[in-house]
């Protein structure tokens, strides 16, 4: 395992080490002080880091911004240390698999790894698929996707299927700005299952799916209708 620190303080990040060293999967230790470091460091990289341990004030940005900007980098897990308990759900609204609220002890660290490691232990999904509450999607399958609050909803006609992330961070993986267009800032269709494309006289359209959905085209996405045959 791959292991990024991101704190300012160095007191904070050499007990980071101290305790991560004694863990006998744990091959390379990473640090930064701050977002911007953390950022230009993991972009350097040949491969991204599995694990980022991340503190959330910080100068130079945000700990939770630095979280969806790696993740979109590649990194898979992203751990929270910091004092500052306010932020839990925002960072679990990211995805993050845990939240350590300093000073926390050797075995809350311990117990943050199992669940790394268990992330780790799935495979990746091939490029055109997805895996999502245990089960390997082909995003070819996926008709559209809207946002609903803090998550996405994924709809393969007749069913749907939730996962806590944001529209943006989800079109912005590898293979998905490809698969699905953005026609609205609540919802992305996928070009293969559209039947029917209605232009309304507002600058808006509506676009009619396999499954017999209607969903909106936004003034602001006609560009989109490019992708369509008029």
């Amino acid at each position: 395992m791959r292991v990024l620190i991101v704190d300012d303080e160095p007191a904070a990040r050499a007990r980071l080490r101290r305790l991560l060293a004694a863990e006998a999967d744990v091959a390379e230790l990473l640090e930064a002080p701050d977002a911007p470091s953390a950022l230009a460091l993991v972009q350097a990289l040949a491969a991204p880091p599995d694990l980022a341990l991340l503190d959330i004030e910080m100068p130079g940005g945000s700990g939770v911004q630095l979280a969806g900007a790696l993740r979109r980098a590649g990194v898979r897990a992203v751990v929270f240390s910091t004092a500052h308990a306010e932020h839990a759900l925002q960072a679990f609204e990211l995805a993050a698999l845990d939240y350590l609220l300093k000073p926390y002890t050797a075995e809350r660290l311990a117990a943050a790894l199992v669940r790394v490691r268990e992330l780790l232990a799935r495979p990746l999904a091939p490029v055109g698929e997805w895996w999502l509450d245990g089960e390997r999607l082909r995003l070819a399958d996926v008709q559209w996707i809207s946002a609903a609050d803090n998550y996405i909803e994924l709809h393969l006609p007749p069913r749907s299927l939730l996962e806590r992330t944001t529209l943006a961070d989800a079109l912005a993986r590898p293979g998905w700005g490809a698969r699905f267009l953005r026609v609205h800032r609540s919802h992305a269709v996928n070009p293969a299952h559209v039947r029917r494309l209605q232009r309304l006289p507002s600058g808006e359209a509506v676009l009619t799916l396999a499954c017999g959905e209607a969903l909106r085209v936004s003034r602001g996405y006609r560009a989109a209708l490019d992708a369509f045959a008029p």
